[in-house]
């Protein structure tokens, strides 16, 4: 049985990333910040496994990759972040740019034992600086930081065996999204695992879109 840890699990595209692996028959490792609550991810059914995570909290994320200990996962999904609406600006980006970076360290080991081998972040179109000159807004911007992350752990991540993208979702009918936004979860989440399921090492290290399409940096 193959294995998904989705990172950011409680709604939107990660309970449904959790809704769609299961019902494949995947056991999937769903994190969310209320466990005790779970809502919608607690009716899935199937092999899903409920972690409690906030991504700044160094404690849980520890606790986390000590659960999957003798576990390999074979797609790692990073989904967990913010609109930033409202928000500091250094906390933003302690959610939206740190936080994937430091839950891919913990979990690589984990990644690692699988057969797959794969390792998404979610990340946006609006953090692509091409055409763009100053800032992104605070979301692009934290965005095109993780981006600029990823690129920088990448190198060391393929040495390791790793298939690391980013991955931009589309413009999804969520919480962060809003109503007018064109795509439904579904649909989203389906060409995600498309495009997931397809992965090979030669895809390592690039920025790619829901539909399979590289998008620019």
């Amino acid at each position: 049985m193959p294995t998904a840890m989705i990172i950011g699990a409680s709604r939107g595209i990660g309970l449904e990333l959790a809704r769609q692996y299961a019902a494949a028959g995947w056991r999937v490792h769903a994190t969310t910040r209320t466990p005790a609550q779970p809502g919608a991810l607690g009716a899935i059914g199937g092999e899903v496994v409920i972690h409690a995570l906030d991504v700044r909290h160094a404690p849980q994320l520890e606790a986390l990759a000590q659960a999957v200990a003798t576990e390999g996962i074979d797609v790692l999904i990073h989904n967990a972040g913010v609109a930033g609406r409202g928000m500091d600006p250094a906390e933003v980006r302690r959610i939206n740019t740190d936080a994937p970076i430091r839950v891919a360290q913990a979990l690589l080991p984990a990644v690692t034992r699988s057969s797959e081998k794969k390792l998404v972040l979610v990340t946006s179109q609006l953090g692509a600086r091409r055409g763009h000159k100053g800032s992104l807004g605070l979301y692009g911007d934290s965005k095109a930081a993780l981006n600029d992350a990823f690129r920088a752990h990448a190198p060391a991540w393929g040495r390791g065996g790793l298939v690391a993208v980013v991955m931009h979702p589309g413009w999804v009918r969520t919480d962060m999204g809003g109503a007018m936004a064109p795509l439904s979860v579904e649909e989203s989440v389906r060409g995600m695992r498309q495009v997931i399921a397809r992965l090979t090492p030669a895809d390592h290290g690039r920025f790619w879109t829901w539909e399979g399409r590289e998008h620019s940096w």
